[in-house]
């Protein structure tokens, strides 16, 4: 039974799936626009408002917290440098879904992930 069970699985086992988000937010961070299945954008959307919410408030405990969730520690950097104070007055909301046409080659249904400015 999948009673109360929550997330995606997106096809993959748990290390690949994390490892997979890990990067996807490293970088929307990094290029502040990624392209991607909607799948993976409604996954990947949630973990990406946390993350930004954590560059707000640049505490060391933040610091930390984004560092062990994001793999380069430039993107850690611009994350509390630029994209938290960017945000510092906006209460939620740091991204928009924008869905596209499908793929070509396997039709799967594509989104736009961006940060709002």
């Amino acid at each position: 039974m999948r009673h109360r069970v929550s997330g995606r699985k997106l096809g993959r086992r748990t290390e690949s799936r994390e490892a997979l988000m890990s990067n996807l937010v490293s970088q929307l961070l990094r290029h502040e626009r990624i392209t991607t299945t909607e799948a993976k954008a409604r996954a990947v959307q949630p973990i990406a408002e946390k993350i930004i919410s954590k560059g707000r408030d640049a505490t060391l405990g933040n610091r930390r917290i984004a560092l062990a969730a994001l793999p380069d520690k430039r993107v850690v950097k611009r994350l509390f440098d630029e994209i938290g104070p960017r945000y510092a007055n906006r209460p939620g909301g740091y991204t928009r879904m924008i869905k596209l046409m499908p793929r070509k080659g396997d039709a799967a249904p594509m989104a736009l992930l961006e940060l709002v400015e």
